[in-house]
């Protein structure tokens, strides 16, 4: 039992130290960065709306105004060469009027083994709010290459989300 608890003890600690760590804190470098200027690439268009008022950066931005919870496709990024890094999906979001919670969604899609995803569920964005940094992020090891990135965000609700500054980096898996 005494055992137990030291490993929990270690566990919490590392956690505590680890967790609080974004990825600005290791060095990084930006892979892709998708400025919001038009929806000319973007791959979903229902509830989709080119905003050049609301924007983080003064370009625009991605506004969704959904009546029903939907995921919407972003981009599709398949001209990226990436092994044995943590990629991380970073955007600029704001809310108005959401009843529910809005996310960032990346999967890495494998021709030969499927497509994976992760999720930032850890802190979603809810009610109103201004604009927030959102990231998540996706560890691929030695040999994993992803032949195609696709990035999303999910809307679990209803009301209105705006997606700006969309970057794509690259971090040690450490």
């Amino acid at each position: 039992m005494r055992i137990i608890i030291i490993n929990l003890i270690i566990l919490l600690s590392l956690v505590i130290i680890f967790g609080g760590c974004s990825h600005t804190s290791l060095k990084t470098t930006e892979i892709k960065h998708i400025p919001v200027d038009n929806l000319d690439k973007i791959i979903s268009t229902e509830y989709v709306d080119f905003d050049a008022t609301v924007t983080s950066d003064g370009n625009g931005s991605i506004k969704v105004i959904c009546d029903e919870p939907t995921v919407v496709e972003l981009y599709v990024l398949d001209d990226i060469d990436v092994e044995d890094v943590r990629l991380i999906y970073e955007a600029k979001m704001r809310t108005e009027n959401l009843r529910g919670m809005a996310y960032l969604e990346m999967y890495c899609c494998f021709d030969d083994l499927g497509e994976y995803f992760s999720r930032d569920l850890q802190t979603p964005i809810t009610g109103t709010s201004s604009w927030r940094h959102e990231e998540t992020p996706f560890f691929l090891q030695k040999g994993q290459h992803p032949d195609r990135i696709k990035l999303n965000v999910v809307i679990d609700g209803v009301g209105t989300v705006w997606i700006d500054d969309i970057r794509l980096i690259k971090g040690p898996l450490g």
